[in-house]
């Protein structure tokens, strides 16, 4: 960039020329602080963009890293018990003779079968794995697998409150730093993370550039929330739409925040209970027939 700039090309024309480093967003926020005269209020406006998208990104991913690594353990734990403590209870009763409990038997030829086809098994999940996401890649398949997500209870409604926040936030630096509504909104879809919101987004883009105001199609989308629809509205009467959108925007962020903290103490129960069935389910399979056994002997 700085050779460029050498060169006699503009900063937003160098940055152009490097998409991987500098997306949409930069390139046009940089572009229209040129043309103002205002570069440094606008750079100032980007980084604390950046700093707002960094913190809601951080705050999810570090709220699903302890679900996650708890699901991960539990399908550990299982997988050893059923690979190799069952086979052992397994050649117990075997030497013992007599017919076993429905549930054991069953307990029993799921540890056979995760025995004899453990190789089969972890190939078919990384098949599957590459396969689910050879399909997001695709047109039709990413809206299916988004729409899916959105439908998802309390995970669902997470996302929707990120994408509002994103949607909210990235429109607002992008008015305010005197980018046109159209290019703010083609690249707000791009930066919305889901497909189902970002063709949302470009249908309203339509409706806009054909002389309509920007909150009538959002409603009409029945992505965004009314509220959020009736405080854009606000804005856009009162001329103050970039102020409206930031307002929004740190609402939603803290219900992110509200939202992340409810799902991990949702989970937490959850998973406590699920594996503690499984688990009861195991031990109980292996003592049934040691109960058969001692009573036969009474």
């Amino acid at each position: 960039v700085r050779t460029d700039v050498e060169g006699g090309a503009s900063l937003a024309e160098a940055m152009k020329k490097h998409p991987a480093a500098f997306d949409n967003l930069f390139v046009n926020m940089v572009s229209a602080g040129e043309a103002g005269g205002i570069l440094d209020v606008i750079l100032q406006r980007l980084s604390t963009y950046l700093e707002k998208a960094v913190k809601l990104k951080s705050q999810v991913k570090s709220a699903l890293i302890y679900p996650s690594t708890i699901i991960v353990i539990a399908m550990v734990v299982v997988w050893v018990i059923l690979w190799k403590v069952i086979p052992v209870f397994a050649q117990l009763f075997s030497g013992l003779g007599g017919e076993l409990p429905a549930l054991t038997k069953g307990v029993v030829a799921a540890s056979n079968f995760v025995g004899r086809y453990s190789w089969l098994i972890i190939i078919l999940i990384i098949l599957a794995v590459f396969a689910l996401r050879a399909y997001y890649k695709t047109h039709r398949g990413r809206r299916i697998l988004d729409a899916l997500l959105l439908k998802i209870p309390v995970i669902g409604m997470l996302l929707r409150k990120i994408a509002v926040a994103r949607f909210c936030r990235t429109l607002a630096t992008l008015t305010s730093s005197g980018v046109p509504i159209l290019e703010g909104l083609e690249i707000t879809a791009k930066t919305s993370g889901n497909a189902i919101i970002e063709d949302a987004i470009m249908a309203v883009r339509k409706s806009v550039e054909e002389g309509r105001t920007l909150s009538a199609p959002l409603g009409e989308t029945k992505v965004f929330p009314p509220m959020v629809t009736q405080m854009i509205n606000v804005g856009e009467q009162t001329g103050a739409l970039d102020q409206m959108l930031s307002k929004i925007a740190d609402f939603y962020e803290e219900e992110v925040d509200t939202a992340v903290a409810g799902l991990v103490k949702l989970l937490e129960p959850l998973m406590i209970v699920v594996l503690g069935v499984i688990i009861g389910v195991i031990v109980t399979a292996m003592y049934l027939p040691i109960y058969s056994i001692l009573g036969q002997i009474g």
